[in-house]
């Protein structure tokens, strides 16, 4: 069986920050549209899935014999990320505000949003569960909100936290300022208070552009490699 550590092309000491990292750079240079193709950029996220929880990246190291002096203590890391209680996703789709003359930053944005007539894709609320990423409850719930790469190596999850704290992994692509205006990536983010009010779907936010994966070819390239 091929290493997970092979693939993100790091040492099986590798600690958390150095997975996430290699992750980032990996996925980019497997991305079709940089060169890549589907089936290295799958490899590229399975490896990641595989090491990036603490219990079984130690698991693999132990059945594959890798000696290793720094993964014992992450299985514990990993316990203490999902030691939270289910919090309430108070939810809304971006492209809305424009039809209806809102804007980011009114105070009153959701409250407005509760009184308007709004298809549930757009205005919502659920529930997301101790082991899940805001953008897994969302799919968890039926809902397909936008995402490229999983990991936090680009911007196309990202969300803007209006009330509450959603958690911003060390290891992210977006720049400080970004996240000092409250977005955040939902793909690895997970709620920090009991409730959080979203605004999903922002990834054509001039000041995120640059940091965006083009998910629609890839999709493509999945179907036709």
């Amino acid at each position: 069986m091929e290493s997970p550590f092979d693939i993100l092309e790091i040492d099986a000491a590798a600690d958390d920050a150095e997975i996430e990292s290699a992750y980032r750079r990996r996925v980019k240079e497997a991305h079709p549209d940089h060169g890549g193709s589907a089936a290295e950029f799958r490899r590229v996220q399975a490896a990641y899935e595989e090491l990036s929880s603490g219990a079984r990246r130690s698991e693999w190291i132990g059945r594959h014999g890798y000696e290793t002096e720094d993964v014992e203590g992450t299985a514990a890391d990993e316990t203490d990320r999902y030691e939270q209680e289910s919090a309430r996703v108070e939810y809304l789709n971006y492209e809305v505000l424009d039809d209806r003359g809102w804007d980011l930053e009114d105070d009153d944005l959701f409250e407005k949003a509760a009184d308007a007539t709004l298809a549930t894709g757009d205005y919502g609320r659920f529930l997301v569960e101790p082991n899940e990423t805001v953008l897994e409850a969302a799919e968890n719930r039926g809902f397909a909100w936008p995402y490229a790469c999983r990991g936090g190596a680009c911007a196309n999850c990202a969300v803007v936290v209006t009330e509450g704290e959603m958690s911003a992994p060390v290891n992210h692509i977006l720049p400080a300022e970004m996240i000092d205006r409250g977005v955040r990536l939902s793909c690895v983010g997970t709620p920090i208070t009991d409730e959080l009010n979203v605004v999903y779907n922002v990834k054509h936010l001039p000041d995120l552009d640059e940091l965006r994966l083009p998910p629609r070819p890839f999709e493509q390239a999945q179907v036709d490699d």
